[in-house]
């Protein structure tokens, strides 16, 4: 079994790479489904919100309003850090939980954990490769800009509000360029992919 990590930075084409992973044969985890499942309705981690951040960041329902949570935290390091610190242990419990299972399943896989803050949050420590998808900034904030239908100033503060692609770069041991055609992309990914299935074998 490998496990290797895939990280990148918004609007740099992490998605589309994690998902030409899954096609050519990878098992995602997928850090961001576990997260929006943890923190579910009456789920440990949903008390430990309602209680740190008050019941106004409910929705009707009662499920936990994840656009509103999102900005009362963009600018605000320490409810930020707040936040995290009360989703990540649970996170990283159900990704160990599944990596058990996928063992016991899978032996030979080549498994991906498509997380975005993979380095932000240490989780890079214990992995032998780390695949960064990488563009550079100006890049980023075009394409945030037309995806996001934002301005140029909404998306610099978004991406400004991260850890810098460039030094995530510099943790990675495999870096995808995703400023190319979809076409390069995926080019690189194969040929990525195959170079880590064979190590398993």
């Amino acid at each position: 079994m490998q496990v290797i990590g895939l990280t990148g930075g918004i609007a740099t084409g992490k998605s589309t790479v994690s998902a030409m992973l899954k096609e050519a044969g990878a098992i995602i985890i997928d850090a961001d489904r576990i997260a929006r499942a943890v923190v579910k309705k009456g789920l440990p981690a949903y008390r430990q919100i309602v209680a740190r951040f008050g019941t106004e960041v409910l929705l009707p329902d009662g499920e936990i309003n994840r656009n509103l949570l999102g900005n009362m935290i963009f600018n605000d390091h320490r409810k930020k850090q707040l936040l995290n610190s009360i989703v990540h242990p649970h996170v990283n419990e159900e990704v160990n939980r599944q990596l058990k299972q996928i063992q016991k399943t899978h032996p030979n896989a080549v498994i991906v954990l498509d997380v975005p803050l993979l380095i932000e949050t240490g989780m890079h420590d214990d992995l032998s490769e780390i695949i960064v998808v990488y563009t550079p900034q100006d890049i980023q904030i075009q394409r945030l800009m037309q995806r996001d239908h934002i301005s140029e100033a909404d998306a610099l503060a978004r991406v400004q509000s991260q850890m810098p692609i460039e030094e995530k770069r510099k943790q990675a041991t495999l870096v995808i360029d995703n400023s190319g055609t979809i076409e390069d992309t995926r080019r690189q990914t194969l040929d990525i992919f195959k170079r880590l299935e064979d190590s398993v074998e």
